[in-house]
């Protein structure tokens, strides 16, 4: 499959054109990747079964994990959700059009193809520009995953769709104005009391806000058993990971920068490139081939934004193992944590005593 690649400039009749295209291979069930302000999605026809059934084949995705469902405006849920709660309409009004994924009790109108097989849909309305012209320009609801290779980070580049996504898709439509970095907070709203079943940039505290009592899946931070059936996207399988070894060190921070460096020593002594992903404030206390900082400790939307590009580029040069140091969770720090964990495969070493946790 020949992949078009369609960049957008200021050239507004050229992306009048560019939109237009794109809209009409989505109404042919075709697949078009497209940009949002978390990162780039993957989209097809969400009410069209065999169109949703093509992103699994394109990603490699296994069909069990569920698709979002991207919509424009606020009528719209209630045409893809049997059920839509005071506290859905609550949050939607406090986060709306943002970077939030609501987990609701689907519409017969919804494919289980779109929903991975559950009896819920999960839907979020898009505040990057782009995203939300292709919806409007389109006439339909988008169902939408990163767009990358299943279990590799998520693209938050045009060059990284291209890698990953070009002659599995039809169209890539490239414009670098991402800005969070990471994939929506998605909270189930399906059950009495509401929660996190991926962390994001919107945080359990604002939520709170908004909610009262939220809570968070123990899939957040712990490993799902095989024969466990996952209610959103990013809970059950390996994601977000570098084709090289990743292990999170945890402890003190001279204890990680020392634990670290032994283990780098040990890797490189035997032939391999090691890469280490640290803060601002310690990437100059390594020695390894090659040193990521993703940002200051107290700038977590750094961290959340810088993530992706780091693992990304650490695949480019060519490094077998990666020790990241752990990062702060106060925040979206949380969303950042989920993402290296589920990236490590729950690979988690203690500097102190040199075992998994």
């Amino acid at each position: 499959m020949e992949t078009v690649i369609a960049r957008i400039t200021s050239d507004q009749s050229e992306n009048n054109r560019i939109y237009e295209q794109a809209s009409e291979v989505l109404r042919n069930g075709g697949l078009v990747a497209f940009p949002t302000e978390t990162v780039y999605g993957l989209g097809a026809n969400a009410l069209d079964a065999k169109a949703a059934s093509k992103i699994y084949q394109a990603k490699g995705r296994p069909s069990d994990n569920p698709l979002i469902v991207h919509i424009a405006d606020m009528q719209d849920l209630f045409r893809l959700a049997s059920e839509v709660s005071g506290q859905a309409l609550k949050l939607a009004e406090a986060f709306w059009p943002g970077p939030l994924t609501m987990i609701l009790k689907k519409n017969a109108a919804v494919p289980e193809t779109t929903t991975g097989g559950l009896d819920t849909v999960a839907v979020r309305m898009p505040s990057h520009q782009a995203a939300e012209r292709l919806i409007r320009t389109s006439g339909i609801y988008i169902a939408a995953p990163s767009a990358n290779l299943s279990g590799k980070p998520s693209p938050t580049k045009a060059s990284h769709v291209i890698s990953d996504m070009a002659g599995r898709i039809d169209m890539i439509i490239a414009d670098d104005t991402v800005e969070i970095g990471l994939e929506s907070t998605i909270v189930d709203m399906s059950g009495q009391v509401p929660a996190i079943l991926r962390p994001g940039f919107i945080t359990q505290q604002q939520l709170s806000q908004v909610l009262g009592e939220v809570a968070v899946d123990p899939a957040v931070t712990q490993e799902m058993g095989a024969a466990a059936v996952p209610r959103a996207p990013g809970m059950k399988y390996k994601h977000y990971a570098p084709e090289a070894e990743l292990v999170i060190v945890q402890g003190q921070e001279q204890a990680v920068v020392d634990r670290i460096n032994q283990m780098a020593e040990e890797k490189m002594a035997a032939g391999a490139k090691v890469g280490v992903l640290a803060a601002e404030e310690t990437c100059g206390c390594y020695k390894a081939d090659v040193v990521k900082a993703l940002g200051k400790r107290a700038d977590e939307a750094a961290a959340a934004k810088n993530l992706f590009a780091a693992l990304r580029e650490f695949d480019s040069c060519g490094v077998d193992y990666i020790y990241s140091e752990p990062f702060p969770t106060d925040n979206v720090g949380q969303a950042v944590m989920n993402r290296l964990i589920k990236a490590a495969g729950h690979t988690i070493v203690d500097a102190g005593i040199g075992e998994k946790a």
